[in-house]
């Protein structure tokens, strides 16, 4: 493994005397693509800076040992350089895990109410703020491509993009059914009620992915923007709507005043949802088992429960419950995406 990074670290420096060339700074998009790359490898490389560091610490508590007055003191620097040495080499190994190719992507995110009615629909409406929220957290950009607002002000759809550093890396972990419990507000009698939104996220594949569309095969639909948007709303056909015949992928688009851009987002987020279809149908029965998690809205399909009387929330894929559910809807996702990331990595580590 020490191999591996010690030719990593050579190809660090490599690409450090490379940014430091005067011919390459003029060269715009040769400078960012060694950049890229020299960014890419700079936290590994910290991590065996450190590794080796502690190596060359363990050596030098070794050699104190040898001395009766210093014995003790060096076997307790010993055992902790030890622990540390652990960790970080656990941390290396996971370096060399097989990475997402789309980690690094934006990400597409559709929030829609599922069983609950009015209160599914306010729900969504609260999942879209915490990702919203969140965004706003990561410096990220969020950009809304369709809503449909109900008349309370929950939301039964909306579509929106998240442009950020490792957007889709940090979001994936969010696709499947999110179940709610609390007392809804158009509940008089305090009854807790139970509803559920589904969320389904996409990598941001558009502009790189090869994927031909016949727009023989192509559906399209315009029709009155609904919700906020200005002036425009409901007085012009700005909105558009995309169905795919052969697959039934439909998408639809409404947050811009033209009816051009509406449609060539919407056929950003088709030639995606295509794309990511064609993957799932090739994985087989992974395929399969996705299409389970995401399911239909209905609550008994579900990820994570939001629970208000008592103030928490419980991932169940990794059985964490955390009493943080004001922090967790206000975008403090960190400790659960953590959580899910670290889950993934010890099962890629396993079957290794």
């Amino acid at each position: 493994m020490l191999e591996k990074f010690m030719g990593l670290e050579e190809q660090f420096q490599r690409l450090e005397e490379k940014m430091s060339d005067p011919d390459l700074m003029r060269d715009r998009s040769a400078y960012q693509k060694i950049a890229k790359q020299h960014a890419d490898l700079k936290e590994i490389i910290e991590e065996f800076r450190k590794y080796k560091k502690i190596e060359q610490d363990i050596t030098e508590a070794k050699q104190l040992l040898k001395d009766p007055d210093f014995k003790n003191l060096a076997q307790e620097e010993l055992d902790t350089l030890e622990t540390e040495k652990e960790r970080i080499k656990n941390e290396l190994t996971t370096f060399l895990l097989p990475k997402d190719p789309n980690d690094d992507k934006n990400a597409i995110l559709e929030i829609r109410a599922g069983t609950g009615g009015e209160e599914a629909a306010l729900f969504a409406y609260d999942l879209y703020r915490m990702y919203m929220k969140y965004a706003e957290s990561k410096n990220w950009k969020l950009e809304i491509l369709s809503e449909n607002i109900t008349g309370i002000g929950g939301l039964k759809e909306v579509i929106f993009i998240i442009s950020g550093k490792k957007a889709y890396g940090n979001l994936k972990y969010e696709s499947g059914i999110h179940r709610v419990q609390r007392v809804p507000e158009t509940e008089s009698s305090g009854r807790i009620h139970t509803s559920a939104a589904s969320v389904v996220v996409f990598p941001d594949v558009a502009e790189e992915i090869d994927i031909e569309i016949d727009l023989k095969e192509l559906r399209i639909d315009t029709y009155r923007s609904s919700g906020a948007g200005g002036q425009h709303v409901n007085k012009t056909d700005s909105a558009v709507r995309i169905t795919h015949l052969p697959t039934g992928v439909a998408v639809a688009c409404q947050d811009q005043r033209s009816q051009f851009q509406n449609k060539e987002k919407a056929m950003r987020v088709l030639k995606t949802r295509l794309y990511d279809k064609k993957l799932q149908d090739e994985k087989g029965s992974e395929a399969e088992a996705r299409k389970i998690q995401v399911g239909s809205g209905d609550r008994s399909e579900k990820i994570r429960t939001y629970n208000f009387p008592q103030g928490r929330v419980t991932d169940h894929r990794i059985n964490l419950t955390l009493h943080a559910l004001d922090k967790i809807l206000n975008g403090s996702l960190d400790e659960i995406i953590e959580g899910l990331a670290t889950a993934e990595k010890i099962n890629k580590m396993k079957n290794q």
